[in-house]
């Protein structure tokens, strides 16, 4: 996979850069049956994307700190940035004894300003809309990224998706916009009311003709994952279901390469 040209880009050229989105599964494999945290950072880092869309990250977790070895002392989005992306916003959704855990946006750019948008509904699944603003580097450009995680019933879904849109309605018409995550669509409903309400078009449909299947990660059958993005030229979306990400998570990664 060719590495994005961020580092090149000149004034009146292009700006190519890669992102990537992925539901982590709070660091553990399928069932919870490992703590593969570890392995996770190299597998992102080796991705080379210069913004990464994460959820189901852990933000704090008492119990898991004690009772892993090799649990990190900072948060988990914390760890899976480190050295190689500067900025970092999180969302915490789901607030529980000891810990909480949400959405995280780790990326290259600088975050100029971030917020979590509230889109619970009934019952006890906590779910949220992180939307970022991003410095563009060359041009001095807002990109507009919101890290999305849908709850698990469809009422809901349709509830937090006219949530979505209404969030989106309020920013600039001609703002490069990316919308990433897990939307729990597998109905895929979203294409439809997304690109209606807010003009935004699916990656992978916008390639293939249909959502990449991204779940179960080992034998990837529902397309729960999704990128958005409105105002861009999106290339080579790819889903990243091969070893070792498909020991990493239940969910696999979704990838592309995004043109301003």
């Amino acid at each position: 996979m060719d590495a994005p040209a961020t580092q090149d880009a000149v004034a009146g050229e292009p700006l190519r850069f890669r992102i990537l989105s992925l539901n982590t599964h709070k660091g553990f494999t399928v069932f919870n049956r490992r703590f593969v945290l570890h392995e996770l950072r190299e597998a992102v880092r080796g991705v080379g994307a210069d913004v990464v869309f994460l959820q189901e990250v852990i933000g704090s977790h008492k119990e898991h700190s004690t009772r892993y070895e090799n649990w990190p002392a900072t948060s988990q989005y914390e760890f899976l940035a480190d050295t190689i992306w500067t900025d970092v916003a999180y969302g915490r959704n789901a607030v529980y004894a000891g810990g909480d855990h949400g959405n995280a946006l780790l990326s290259k750019f600088p975050i100029l300003r971030y917020r979590n948008l509230d889109v619970s509904q009934s019952g006890p699944e906590r779910r949220g809309l992180l939307h970022c603003v991003l410095r563009e580097p060359v041009s001095g450009r807002d990109i507009h990224a919101i890290c999305v995680h849908l709850g698990l019933r469809e009422s809901h879904r349709r509830e937090q998706l006219r949530l979505l849109c209404r969030l989106i309605e309020g920013l600039p018409a001609d703002a490069p916009l990316l919308v990433a995550g897990d939307f729990n669509d597998w109905r895929q409903r979203a294409h439809e009311l997304l690109h209606r309400g807010s003009n935004l078009r699916e990656v992978f449909v916008e390639a293939f003709g249909r959502a990449a299947r991204s779940f179960p990660a080992r034998m990837p059958l529902l397309p729960l994952d999704r990128i958005y993005v409105r105002n861009v030229t999106a290339r080579q979306p790819a889903v990243l279901h091969e070893l070792p990400w498909s020991h990493l998570s239940d969910h696999a990664p979704l990838t592309a390469e995004i043109t301003l």
